[in-house]
């Protein structure tokens, strides 16, 4: 039964209270973050950026990533009718900028959700447990640490094959570790205070005290991780593509350059065609790594005292 807290004619429940300190709490957060220039100037470049990818069938028509019916000039520059200039094949490489935007951004977001799932989930039960069980979980993730990213990334996206799904799956799987030992090293710490000793001490259960202790608790530094992790996401799906190893019917910033390297756009001087996907792919991960800082300085008091 939940508790009434009265005043004057107003009476609240617990769950009302626990709501309203909620939007409180959030509220306090926007005002912090608005206070970082840095973090909101990346947070208006992601905006943009996210416009763009949802705004794409809007602003280029989808028949011009077709190779076949491009029939613009090859490796034109920029021109009052292709404002970027064309590719190899004729097609416009504003409305495959804009088109890759779309790639780009969905594989950063879902490699980074399944990184965050795996690396929450190893963490929590790895801190928690301790014994056997966490030993053979921090092992694991020690093992995965070990081993260099790209080659174990390439060699599973080449025996999975090249499509968009596996890409994801490949990323998701092989960047979680990061995320793994940060929760594990908080969660070691938070399950020592008094009020988890208390609950544990009163009959509380595993679930409860991972349910309403820890993880409330490791949820904004996984939030704010999270920012960061999918600027390091984009960033694979970008080297993997240009590695030949995306989706060959997607088109994405890093299928942009790796087709700028093979026709030798560099030294032909077709600046157009791999400066924009470069750019594009330096200001979001730019932008999302200002945005990850600025939330780190919300939900940490020790780096916002600094």
């Amino acid at each position: 039964m939940s508790a009434d807290v009265t005043s004057g004619a107003v009476t609240l429940t617990s769950k009302q209270l626990a709501r309203r300190r909620r939007r409180a709490g959030r509220a306090r957060a926007w005002r912090l973050f608005r206070r970082s220039r840095t973090g909101m100037a990346g947070l208006c470049v992601l905006v943009f950026f996210v416009a763009v990818a949802l705004l794409a069938p809007v602003l280029a028509s989808e028949s011009g990533l077709s190779v076949t019916q491009a029939d613009g000039p090859i490796l034109a520059p920029p021109s009052s009718e292709y404002w970027l200039g064309t590719d190899a094949n004729g097609r416009s490489v504003l409305t495959l900028l804009i088109w890759g935007a779309r790639i780009s951004l969905f594989v950063g977001l879902m490699a980074t959700l399944i990184s965050v799932l795996i690396g929450t989930v190893v963490g929590l039960t790895s801190g928690y447990f301790g014994r056997w069980v966490g030993a053979v979980l921090f092992r694991l993730t020690e093992w995965f640490l070990v081993i260099p990213f790209l080659p174990l990334a390439i060699v599973l996206a080449t025996v999975l094959g090249r499509s968009l799904l596996n890409i994801v799956i490949v990323i998701g799987v092989t960047s979680w570790p990061g995320t793994a030992l940060l929760i594990r090293s908080q969660v070691l710490s938070i399950k020592e205070r008094p009020y988890v000793e208390r609950s544990r001490a009163l009959g509380a259960g595993h679930r409860h005290l991972l349910g309403k202790h820890l993880l409330p608790n490791v949820v904004p530094i996984v939030f704010a991780n999270t920012t960061l992790a999918v600027a390091v996401a984009i960033l694979s799906e970008t080297t993997l593509s240009f590695l030949g190893l995306g989706d060959p019917t997607r088109v994405s910033w890093g299928s942009m350059l790796d087709d700028a390297y093979s026709i030798g756009a560099i030294t032909t001087g077709s600046w157009w065609y791999f400066v924009p996907p470069g750019v594009c792919v330096v200001l979001v991960v730019l932008a999302f790594t200002l945005v990850g800082q600025a939330l780190e300085e919300v939900l940490n008091p020790k780096l916002r005292d600094r």
